[in-house]
């Protein structure tokens, strides 16, 4: 289906009813007996079937009987017109490939639309969504965030550049965050016009998060329907839909191959985009992309509460004025005398540069204003156009030509009304703000001939066009608006009590937290399959989110510690010792010499580390909270020998803390500390709540204990090197075939000092990388899939750049002699492990 699109009509192209889809896969659109009405015609190259042949057929005759029911069983999960199910991995015809499925409805039409599944193995994308939303959970500004989430969103999806791009209040944007291969010219800072974006596409953006243009030079693969089909198939919630010619244009001119985007919303409106370029075609798999969408809509969660935190900071401050003024206000016999005695409190609760009040025909001016008789004119202005209504704006001379003569002085205003009827107002003004704007090209709309006729032709020139912009003063924001209307109420009616409205507004942001942390566990628990017992144990015993994080976080965090000991070690048995230094040293830092220790130096091997781990995690807690060690003066001796039966006999005993009460309820915590090491281990464990102090006794049988005396100093050596390794500068290169390790590669390496990490996952990208970049140090995975990393590393040595392997299978790695003084470390590596390597080439050079 072909539709003209004209300068008369661009800004309503039908964007949704393109009749055509991206041939990376096929679609099929099935009438409610099931029967197939409309078919693309990439089918023929994904079934073998030409589309033709599938109208009127039913779908049980083309499709296998299993995908058919599992298809049909994916219905009554589609709740609301915007709903699509996603389905991975199923075979569709027999002995044929498996494909990923989305399903949802479209008017009478039931939708199928199926792409061939990409194998990524060692790929969980919930655990890579956990990793990214962890990272990102630590920014603090907007910004901060943003940045973070663009460079996590560009390790995920591979793409050469993804930006954050942030919807202003005139519907420009702004490219606000930025990560990009090195080598890129940066677009950071750039603006863009809000005709770059059409209302139409804004739109379809709020209902459908992710949209994918894998080659922007593929030819789209048109419908083919039946005869009496007249209405075009509305694929506004389609995965496939086809691209609009315009917007081919538009990448075509910035040199784009493929592109990804996804929304960014808050309270359901489209606040920005992480727009995704890459300069060649680039298809990533549907599961991948899948996660890239649930990252975005975690991101947005995660974004609007940091916003809504600071609203919420901001109009609770204009809020406790308000209290103030409403108790003084009513003591007062005169209103207009009520209203004008607290001018310059109203200042104080929204931002402006000055202040006038029109009451029973006079003005009143404070602070930078318009004269009074412009105040006037502007006051009848508004009682003609917006009566009895709050009215704002940040371009007077828009909504207002003669504000045009005083925009230097007042550039934006907001009005309050004051009484019922168009009389009495309050306005606050801002000055203008003269900036200049960096524009990614000529803003202006240009029309010309172009290739689809007489129309308009996205502009060819992305060079930095700069615009000093006037008239125009900082927006008025949402919470501006919120408390304005909320002084009108107290204005209004002083003799109603706002705590009322505070208690509702604290209710409904109450409501919206709860349902946002409800919506983040059920998620969180479905990707952190791995401590899903944690959470559930954990969360049963706290009266806080706080206290849960705090709680949960704790153990994870000694499940962490013990994990690094393990791996440090290479999975080889590590010291008691040291496992009580470490928690020792979380908790109580220099003042760790108050736990006392004795005993033979013995070696856990790492299923009963794991485990010994939680247990005296949960014993310091507890002596932190309650016992010797939440005091100043209290000790802790922890005292091991070797039994009779040659297992390990641990002592715990406190003293000198607050006197001790038996617990009235048996908590999380002590369910792990009576029963880790029995269930886990087969081992014994008692706990006694003595008056004058804790004790405790834990036995671990044999079978999981090593006299091993050398490693008794393990964690000193291993700081001793993390102290002497030198720091990396410039970029750095990792070469790993495992995302989810590139990832934790890449915050190391950063955490080392690069300033910037390329990423490869193939002999192949490696080297296109490093001619494009040459780095400061790289990281080689040794075994690439079906390939090795040697040439990479011949290349590097050539260019005379440091680098390390890194294997799993350690001595057995089949590296050339030439490179037999790389230093190898051995999977999974963490940053201590790196800065050994560091330290010991530094050493050897």
């Amino acid at each position: 289906m072909n539709i003209e699109v004209d300068l008369t009509n661009c800004d309503r192209e039908p964007i949704h009813i393109p009749g055509s889809v991206q041939p990376f896969g096929f679609l099929l659109a099935l009438l409610p007996d099931f029967t197939i009405s409309i078919a693309s015609e990439s089918v023929k190259q994904h079934l073998g079937i030409a589309a033709g042949e599938l109208l009127q057929c039913p779908v049980d005759d083309i499709l296998l009987e299993s995908a058919v029911k599992s298809i049909r069983e994916r219905i009554d999960f589609l709740s609301g017109p915007d709903a699509v199910e996603r389905m991975f991995g199923i075979p569709l015809m027999p002995d044929g490939p498996p494909f990923d499925l989305a399903v949802h409805f479209s008017g009478v039409y039931f939708v199928i639309e199926a792409e061939p599944s990409i194998v990524e193995p060692g790929v969980n994308s919930g655990e890579l969504v956990r990793l990214m939303l962890a990272r990102i959970r630590k920014r603090r500004t907007t910004t901060e965030l943003a940045q973070e989430a663009a460079r996590q969103l560009r390790v995920l999806t591979g793409f050469d550049r993804v930006m954050v791009y942030r919807f202003h209040f005139d519907g420009s944007g702004e490219v606000i965050a930025e990560a990009a291969t090195s080598g890129l010219e940066s677009f950071l800072g750039l603006h863009y016009p809000a005709s770059d974006i059409p209302k139409q596409a804004r739109l379809l953006y709020q209902r459908n998060w992710l949209r994918i243009i894998a080659d922007i030079n593929e030819k789209p693969a048109p419908l083919q329907s039946l005869p009496m089909h007249t209405n075009p198939l509305d694929l506004s919630m389609s995965v496939l839909r086809s691209v609009s010619p315009i917007h081919i244009e538009y990448l075509r001119n910035m040199g784009v191959g493929a592109s990804m985007s996804v929304s960014i919303l808050r309270e359901g409106k489209l606040w920005g985009l992480f727009a995704c370029h890459h300069y060649s075609p680039r298809h990533i798999s549907f599961e991948r992309r899948t996660a890239s969408e649930l990252f975005g809509q975690m991101f947005s969660w995660i974004l609007e509460g940091q916003i809504r935190e600071e609203d919420v900071a901001y109009e609770s401050k204009a809020q406790q004025i308000q209290e103030r003024l409403m108790e003084a206000a009513a003591t007062h016999a005169h209103s207009k005398r009520a209203v004008l005695d607290f001018m310059p409190e109203y200042r104080k609760m929204i931002a402006c540069d000055g202040i006038a009040v029109w009451s029973e025909g006079e003005i009143t001016l404070d602070g930078e204003t318009p004269r009074e008789n412009e105040v006037k004119d502007l006051v009848a202005f508004i009682n003609r156009t917006s009566p009895g209504r709050i009215f704002a704006t940040a371009e007077i001379g828009k909504v207002y030509a003669a504000g045009e003569s005083f925009r230097d002085r007042a550039a934006g205003f907001l009005a309050i009304p004051l009484s019922r009827t168009p009389r009495d107002c309050l306005l606050f003004f801002r000055r203008e703000i003269q900036q200049s704007v960096n524009w990614a090209g000529d803003p202006n709309k240009s029309y010309q001939e172009g290739p689809h006729g007489p129309r308009l032709t996205p502009r060819k020139s992305f060079e930095l066009w700069q615009e000093v912009v006037r008239g125009q003063s900082k927006p008025w924001t949402s919470a501006d608006l919120h408390i304005a209307e909320s002084l009108r109420v107290t204005l209004l009616e002083v003799i109603l009590q706002l705590a009322d409205l505070a208690a509702r507004e604290r209710r409904n942001a109450q409501e919206r937290q709860e349902l946002m942390i409800a919506e983040l566990n059920h998620r969180v628990r479905n990707i952190l399959s791995l401590v899903r017992g944690l959470v559930a144990q954990s969360k049963t015993t706290a009266v806080s989110i706080e206290e849960f994080a705090g709680v949960l976080g704790g153990r994870i965090q000694a499940l962490a510690r013990a994990h690094d000991q393990i791996t440090n070690l290479n999975w080889a048995p590590v010291a008691l010792r040291s496992l009580v230094e470490s928690e020792a040293g979380a908790y109580l830092g220099a003042r760790a010499d108050r736990i006392e220790m004795k005993g033979p130096e013995v070696a856990l091997d790492p299923k009963a580390f794991a485990a010994l781990a939680l247990v005296v995690h949960e014993m310091m807690t507890n002596s932190a909270k309650y016992g010797a060690l939440a005091d100043s003066v209290g000790r802790v001796e922890i005292i091991w020998n070797i039994d009779d039966q040659s297992g390990l006999v641990i002592n715990w005993k406190e003293s000198g803390g607050p006197p001790v009460q038996p617990p009235s309820r048996r908590g999380f915590g002590t369910t792990i500390i009576e029963r880790s090491i029995p269930f886990d281990l087969k081992g014994d464990a008692e706990i006694h709540f003595d008056l004058f102090g804790v004790q405790a006794r834990f036995v671990i049988p044999p079978n999981f204990i090593e006299w091993v005396p050398s490693l008794a100093n393990a964690s000193e050596r291993i700081e001793a090197k993390k102290q002497e390794a030198p720091r990396i500068s410039d970029t750095a290169l990792i070469v790993e075939d495992n995302l989810i390790i590139a990832m934790s590669g890449e915050v190391i390496l950063l955490e080392l000092g690069a300033r910037h990490v390329n990423t490869a996952a193939s002999v192949a990208q490696a080297l296109n990388s490093i001619e494009r970049t040459k780095p400061s140090f790289a990281l080689l995975d040794l075994n690439l899939g079906n390939e090795n990393s040697i040439p990479v590393g011949m290349k590097l040595q050539e260019l005379n750049v440091p680098f390390i392997f890194a294997t799993g299978y350690g001595e057995r790695a089949p590296i050339p002699a030439e490179l037999g003084s790389v230093p190898v470390i051995q999977k999974p590596y963490t940053r201590e492990v790196v800065e050994a390597a560091l330290a010991n080439m530094a050493c050897a050079g």
